[in-house]
């Protein structure tokens, strides 16, 4: 892949949005001010600790991806010729040659398989670059492919917009390319340098110029993506991670986070920035999965030149949660709003290779709800073949896996219910009997995340059974039940809140499996 990695318990008020749908979920325009990180201190008790996590907000940028739910990748570069998952930056670019590019077939497959925002790797760590760079020789423009005149980005950005896909970027900070030039990991010093830097024959006019502190190769990081945020029309998603080079230890970059985040916000300021990011965190594995309660809501610490980073370790079984917090106090600088990304490939490999085949519908659907089912948006790579295509099998299991989450959640059965909402409780009637074995909650995350643990029942047999109970919810929790129950009258009650818990969509649902 891309990475290398690699209180008080309060009896809450829960106030439902009657007849909430999906769509209606938490509109960005309406978010609170920045409050998405507060402060906190090794002498802070459990209790303020549980308080200022309650007091903690998304920004509006975070609202608006939270939203999204399922995203794309798409790995693409020189590993697609060589059979390679990492490159080693001697490619010759003239390998690469997608003959039969089409990313309006891309962006079709993506828009049939229900996925709103698409991410491509404009830089793998092979530094081999997929538009028309006045930076590096190691690029599109040296390939005889189109004439040296191919731009994949310009084609990716104009199709996902076309099919109305947001558009993401992955810029590898590691640049193996850059390390043979002698620019990558060469132990510069940070200087001031003007971004962009003019190079000859150079015919723009920025509009503003920007002088920033980094190394050598940090400034030629922040040159390239000045192009890609400046020439490719809005950008949603900026993804990095942490990858160092494969390089002597002693040769590490030190990456210059805090400038690449000032460049970023100044050029796009809507986009959220992942992994290695201050708006979105990496789940901690490569399969897909979040935890069984997982927190937008968890301590971090700051390192490295203001790159914001776990506080507990990245694959901790417990983020957020209250112990969760005593356990990061001595190290936490601040508890942030830090959702979590489950990013997992369609195949095998991050790159195509024609000896894999695509997960099965089921995997894909397990998958769904154990990310976007737990408070996470989920992140599937999809890799384009040789020719510049999705495979046929892929978009047929794009395909197949949006109808097959359709079938497992249909029409919401209490959306035009009656509904009655009480201190620590909501209750709808359906009006009549009907089976139930798809329950999906959500919280009003404009003001915070704040369950910890609720229980859902119906009234059956003149009583209030229970039906299924959980931890946290977020920004969407979708329980499964083992076998469809049947009432007529069925209730969540919040048992466990950091604060006053807000919920705008309590659904039932029959599969149709």
């Amino acid at each position: 892949m891309a990475v290398s990695r690699r209180v008080f318990v309060a009896t809450a008020a829960v106030l439902a949005a009657t007849g909430a749908t999906r769509p209606a979920l938490a509109a960005p325009a309406a978010a609170t001010g920045d409050r998405h990180r507060i402060p906190v201190s090794p002498d802070d008790t459990e209790a303020d600790l549980v308080r200022k996590a309650s007091q903690v907000r998304p920004t509006a940028r975070q609202i608006a991806w939270q939203r999204l739910e399922r995203t794309a990748f798409l790995h693409f570069g020189v590993n697609t010729f060589t059979g390679l998952e990492w490159g080693t930056g001697d490619e010759d670019p003239d390998v690469f040659q997608p003959t039969g590019l089409d990313t309006d077939q891309w962006a079709r497959a993506l828009r049939d398989g229900g996925f709103r925002l698409a991410i491509l790797t404009v830089k793998h760590h092979d530094g081999f670059v997929l538009y028309q760079s006045r930076y590096t020789g190691h690029s599109v423009a040296s390939s005889s492919w189109r004439d040296g005149r191919g731009d994949v980005l310009r084609s990716f950005a104009d199709s996902m917009r076309r099919y109305g896909i947001k558009v993401g970027v992955y810029v590898s900070p590691a640049d193996e390319n850059q390390y043979l030039h002698g620019v990558y990991a060469n132990g510069s010093a940070r200087t001031d340098h003007t971004i962009p830097t003019p190079v000859d024959g150079d015919d723009r006019t920025p509009p503003r110029s920007f002088t920033l502190p980094a190394t050598d190769y940090g400034a030629h990081m922040l040159n390239q993506l000045h192009e890609v945020l400046t020439e490719y029309g809005p950008i949603d998603e900026v993804w990095f991670d942490g990858a160092q080079g494969r390089i002597p230890p002693d040769k590490v970059e030190k990456y210059d986070w805090d400038s690449w985040y000032t460049l970023v916000r100044s050029l796009a300021p809507d986009a959220v920035v992942a992994v290695s990011g201050p708006d979105v965190r990496w789940v901690g594995n490569e399969g897909g999965l979040a935890r069984e309660d997982e927190w937008s809501v968890v301590p971090v610490q700051e390192k490295d030149y203001g790159r914001t980073d776990y506080a507990l370790a990245y694959d901790a079984p417990d983020m957020g949660s209250r112990d969760a917090l005593v356990k990061a106090r001595p190290v936490a600088d601040h508890l942030q709003w830090w959702p979590a990304e489950c990013d997992v490939s369609i195949r095998d490999g991050w790159f195509y290779h024609a000896d894999q085949q695509p997960k099965s519908v089921e995997q894909l659907t397990d998958i769904y709800f154990r990310s976007v089912g737990r408070n996470s948006v989920l992140l599937l790579n999809i890799p384009p073949d040789t020719d510049g295509l999705l495979p046929a099998a892929d978009v047929a299991r794009l395909r197949e896996f949006r109808e097959r989450v359709d079938r497992e959640l249909p029409e919401d059965l209490a959306r035009d219910a009656r509904r009655v909402t009480s201190p620590g409780g909501v209750t709808v009637d359906l009006g009549r009997e009907r089976d139930v074995d798809r329950i999906r909650l959500a919280e009003d995350i404009r003001h915070g995340q704040q369950v910890e643990s609720f229980v859902v029942e119906a009234w059956r047999d003149g009583a209030w059974t229970e039906v299924t109970r959980a931890g946290a919810i977020g920004a969407s929790r979708i329980l499964l039940l083992g076998a469809a129950v049947r009432a007529r009258r069925w209730r969540v009650r919040v048992t466990g809140s950091r604060a006053e818990a807000r919920l705008v969509e309590f659904g039932l649902y029959r599969s149709r499996l």
